[in-house]
C-alpha cells in the first residue's frame, strides 16, 4: 500500500546524510498520505543508505501499524500526534543537525534576522520544552509550541520540521540547519540584528507568492 508515498519518504530519508543532517541511524522524515490518512516512516536503527521502501512502516493515525515487519522509529509516536492535530500537516523530519541542535542545547529560539528566515519561515524558530523521548510527550510539545513556524527546536534534543509534503518538510530542515550555523558564525561577529516584524512579514508574502515557476 501507499508505494508513491513509501518511496518518497525512503527517498528523503537517504538524503539525510547527504545534506549532513544526521549521523548514523539518527533522524527520520515521514509523510501522511492525503486520502488514507496513514503515515509512513522508516524502522528504527537502519542504517540510511540501506533503506528501501519496502522496509518502511506504515501506520494509522491511532498508532496501529498496518505494514510493515520491522520495529518503526523510536519518533513514530512524536509524528502521529502532530499528524493528528494538524490537518494541514503531510510530512515531518526530525534531525540533531549540529548548529541547530546546538542553539537547542542552550535553549535559544532562532531569531529571524535573515532575509532567508523571512522568505521560508517569516517567523522566528521558536524553543520548546524538555520532554522524554519515545512516548507522546515530544508531539504534544510541539503542537503547543510550534506557532506559525514550520520548525522547532526541543530543548536539549534537536529540530523538528514539518510541511504540506514529506519534500516541503525536508527543505525546511536543511534551510533551519543552514541558518543556525550563519547565525552561530554572526554570534561570533557581534550582536544579531533581528529583522523588523513588518519587513519579515511584507519579504515572506513576496516570496510565498512570487518565486519560482
Amino acid at each position: 500500500m501507499l508505494e508513491s508515498l513509501k518511496s518518497e519518504v525512503c527517498e528523503l530519508n537517504r538524503r539525510l546524510p547527504a545534506e549532513g543532517l544526521v549521523r548514523l541511524t539518527s533522524g527520520n522524515v515521514s509523510g501522511r498520505d492525503p486520502d488514507t490518512n496513514r503515515m509512513v516512516i522508516k524502522p528504527s536503527g537502519v542504517p540510511f543508505d540501506e533503506l528501501t521502501p519496502d522496509l518502511m512502516i506504515v501506520f494509522d493515525l491511532d498508532g496501529t501499524i498496518v505494514e510493515g515487519t520491522l520495529k518503526p522509529s523510536s519518533d513514530a509516536y512524536t509524528h502521529l500526534v502532530v499528524y493528528r492535530e494538524m490537518a494541514e500537516v503531510h510530512g515531518m523530519v526530525h534531525t540533531h543537525s549540529n548548529y541547530a541542535t546546538a542553539w537547542a542545547a542552550v535553549g535559544r529560539p532562532l531569531p529571524c534576522a535573515l532575509t532567508a528566515m523571512c522568505d521560508a519561515f517569516g517567523c522566528d524558530i521558536p524553543i520548546g520544552g524538555f520532554c522524554l523521548i519515545g512516548n507522546e510527550q515530544i508531539g504534544r510539545e510541539i503542537v503547543r509550541s510550534i506557532g506559525r513556524a514550520p520548525a522547532i527546536l526541543m530543548r536539549n534534543h534537536g529540530v523538528f520540521t514539518i510541511g504540506k509534503t514529506p519534500h516541503k518538510a525536508f527543505v525546511h530542515a536543511v534551510t533551519v540547519e543552514d541558518t543556525a550555523k550563519t547565525l552561530a558564525i554572526a554570534e561570533g561577529l557581534g550582536t544579531i540584528q533581528p529583522i523588523a516584524p513588518d519587513k519579515i512579514e511584507q519579504a515572506h508574502r513576496r516570496y510565498q507568492s512570487e518565486y519560482g515557476q
